[in-house]
């Protein structure tokens, strides 16, 4: 059975704590310092608290007395006939006066709803919905008419107005899948917000100027036009604008209205809010300033345009000085990598909400949300709208009454399994209807070296089994501080290394002496390998990890055969953080390094600590061959075109033998996705951009040592360094014949 993970709902705060601050009402609306929360209430009153992808939303509590409809689902509810007759505010000012009694409370009701949101009872739950999801389900007309209910939807909504009055926080980032219902939730929002603003600006983008217009006059226009009278700003120009939306009294209704009624200039007033949108480019609206900015397939944005770009343009649009005086709706599906996708996925790692700066914020700004595709997927939602994930054992059926008979997964993988014989096909589905965040930045193949499909294998394999529970995250220390003394391994989720294996007790810390010089004790059981960088700091503050790999090979120890078991991707404050850490971590595992020598610092750290036995000479040498300074410290150069071939030949040696499917349904043990898709994009002519494939393939090499060893009859060693070529078309790579 399917267990979702898109939230949880937790209890951070004791319940007495609760129930106390309750019964004076003293929760306050917004971020909640000292609790670390957001709350959504607004009578002063929480009920259950969300843990939605790391953001916590506390819920206005439960009131006693939930709607129900007859169906006990979500309904629209009965809108009065009358009402409907009345188009804008000046027929309802001719309207008599002895009638309007009667719906001045409805019509408070309805603007209390939009404001604090609405409770009713779905299946026998009380379910709460935000003011903004309401005004969508109850007064937007969309496509199909009206909106259904879906969970999925609820938990966005929650999100965003979280996202909405979180003072940190300058909006979302929503990894999304195909028609998830983005382009008409947010143009929903937009036309909510806008209407009940004064003296605000409201816009829009998208991949190009036409998807952006498109947006405006078929999706914001007509649910704007169809807003009920008394949520209907005064609009100014056409009832079906093709560039801006007005919400403003026109000069000649002033003229109209005070012949006919005799009435004065000031009794009739405006909003004076516009929407409207922009061309794509990485300026546009430079310089505004935005209550609401709504940002429609971003992760489609292709040169010259630049969704990196445009953020920190914008960005400044909903901001004066440090305080946030606007928002940004962002939300996407992503574009194979290399045409929009690899910007967009920056700025969705960049918001995600675990990270944050002194300031509270995200390095982005924003929040990120990803929301699977089994959530919000055509044709799998019930009738009280929640996703139908495994197959039923029982009649289900859909808001249309329509039978659903097998479950999301389960179609989502026959669809799968249908396109392996076509691994780019099955990348683009895989990217419209992701499962995880690896399927939704998911790459096209054409231009890798390696074989993708083993690749693509593992990731997938890995995603199935939860490497997460495979992998322990944390940082190595000296035993009480004490340097050279033992390291040991302390979990921490904020920590630099992944292992996902530890030696026995036995084999930690097995360090050999030899003339006042340290050597690795378990140098038969593994290696590590290591792309270094010798400056601290960087004039952009943009430059490269330093990477650190672990792979074991085939001993009699206790160890997995020809894994992978540590990997760590960081750039420290300092490169001498960066030594210490690569030094303990050589220390713990009791393994020798091999480590690129052109950035030097790093090799006479080793050295001057007293670990040159940890070291490994290049191993295409002879010791008499070395130069002065390879005698010295050791290390492999990255200068040589041998050595760049002789890496890429290991990476590719190792992939066939021990990653994705090996044989009679088992998988290789390389758990590390980060590795994989650096392996999946590595170019060889511009290895500098891959640490993570650096520093994997000289372990490859170091465990491998052997096979480079030159022969010393010969003063130049002679290797098959060939790379074989890859035909990635098709369920099976097939190798180019040269």
């Amino acid at each position: 059975m399917y267990e979702q993970t898109l939230y949880e709902i937790i209890e951070p705060i004791k319940k007495t704590t609760i129930s106390r601050l309750n019964k004076g009402r003293k929760w306050e609306h917004g971020y909640n310092k000292e609790h670390d929360i957001i709350v959504l209430s607004q009578n002063g009153q929480i009920g259950e608290i969300y843990n939605i992808q790391g953001l916590h939303i506390a819920l206005p509590k439960a009131p006693k007395n939930v709607y129900e409809s007859k169906k006990k689902k979500w309904e629209q509810l009965e809108k009065p006939t009358i009402l409907k007759k009345i188009k804008t505010i000046f027929d309802w000012k001719a309207y008599p006066e002895e009638n309007k009694d009667q719906w001045y409370d409805y019509i408070d009701k309805e603007f209390d709803r939009r404001s604090s949101g609405f409770w009713f009872n779905n299946d026998g739950t009380p379910t709460y919905i935000t003011g903004t999801h309401y005004m969508y389900l109850q007064w937007s007309k969309i496509d199909v008419g009206a909106p259904d209910f879906r969970e999925a939807n609820r938990l966005f909504f929650i999100f965003w107005e979280a996202c909405k009055v979180d003072t940190r926080c300058y909006g979302m980032c929503y990894l999304k899948n195909r028609r998830s219902g983005f382009s008409f939730m947010s143009s929903a929002e937009t036309v909510n917000l806008a209407t009940i603003s004064s003296d605000s600006r409201y816009g829009i983008l998208s991949k190009s100027g036409a998807d952006a217009k498109k947006m405006f006059t078929d999706k914001v226009v007509p649910i704007s036009i169809n807003y009920p009278f008394f949520f209907k700003p005064i609009q100014d120009g056409m009832d079906r604008p093709k560039s801006e939306l007005a919400y403003r009294v026109p000069a000649s209704k002033f003229t109209r209205k005070k012949i006919e009624t005799n009435e004065k200039l000031g009794e009739i007033k405006g909003l004076d809010t516009t929407i409207d949108w922009k061309n794509t480019g990485d300026n546009s609206y430079d310089g505004e300033k935005l209550a609401l900015l709504v940002h429609d397939e971003s992760g489609k944005w292709e040169r010259p345009d630049n969704i990196l770009n445009n953020w920190r343009v914008t960005k400044t649009c909903l901001r004066l000085g440090s305080r946030i005086i606007g928002k940004c709706m962002m939300g996407s599906t992503s574009n194979s990598l290399d045409k929009g996708g690899n910007n967009f996925k920056k700025l969705y790692n960049d918001s995600d909400v675990t990270r944050r700066n002194r300031n509270g914020q995200t390095k982005s700004g924003l929040y990120s949300l990803f929301v699977p595709m089994e959530w919000n997927f055509e044709g799998f939602i019930d009738e009280f709208g929640q996703p139908v994930f495994s197959t039923p054992e029982s009649e289900v059926c859909g808001p249309d009454g329509e039978l659903i008979d097998i479950g999301v997964v389960d179609h989502w993988q026959n669809e799968v399994d249908g396109l392996k014989d076509d691994q780019d096909g099955l990348n683009e589905f895989y990217r419209q209807f992701p499962r995880t965040t690896e399927h939704a930045f998911r790459d096209e193949t054409k231009n890798s070296i390696f074989n993708l499909v083993k690749i693509y294998e593992q990731i997938d394999y890995n995603e199935g089994i939860g490497n997460d529970a495979v992998i322990s995250t944390g940082n190595f220390q000296w035993e009480n501080g004490i340097k050279d003394s033992r390291v040991i391994f302390y979990p921490d989720p904020k920590g630099r290394f992944k292992i996902s294996w530890t030696p026995p007790p036995n084999l930690q810390n097995n360090v050999i002496v030899k003339n006042g010089v340290r050597y690795p004790g378990n140098e038969h059981m593994g290696c590590f390998g290591c792309d270094s960088y010798d400056i601290s700091g960087t004039v952009d503050g943009r430059g490269s990890n330093g990477a650190l790999h672990g792979l074991t090979k085939f001993s009699m120890e206790d160890a997995p055969a020809n894994s992978f078991f540590l990997e760590y991707v960081a750039r420290p404050q300092t490169a001498e953080m960066f030594f210490e850490d690569v030094l303990m971590a050589c220390v713990f595992y009791g393994m020798p390094i091999l480590a690129e020598n052109n950035k030097p610092r790093l090799l006479y750290y080793i050295r001057r600590r007293g670990y040159r036995g940890f070291s490994m000479n290049r191993p295409d040498k002879v010791w008499n061959k070395l130069s002065v300074a390879e005698k010295e410290v050791g290390g492999i150069p990255n200068s040589s075109e041998d050595i760049k071939q002789a890496h890429a030949a290991a990476i590719e040696m190792y992939i066939n033998d021990h990653v994705g499917h090996i044989g009679d349904g088992n998988y290789g043990t390389m758990y590390f996705n980060r590795t994989l898709n650096d392996w999946a994009k590595f170019d060889i002519n511009k290895r500098t951009k891959f640490d993570a494939a650096i520093s994997s393939g000289l372990a490859v090499m170091g465990c491998n040592r052997h096979l480079y060893r030159p022969n010393a009859k010969v003063e130049k060693p002679k290797l098959n360094i060939s790379i074989s070529k890859y035909n990635n078309a098709g369920g099976v790579s097939k190798i180019i014949k040269q």
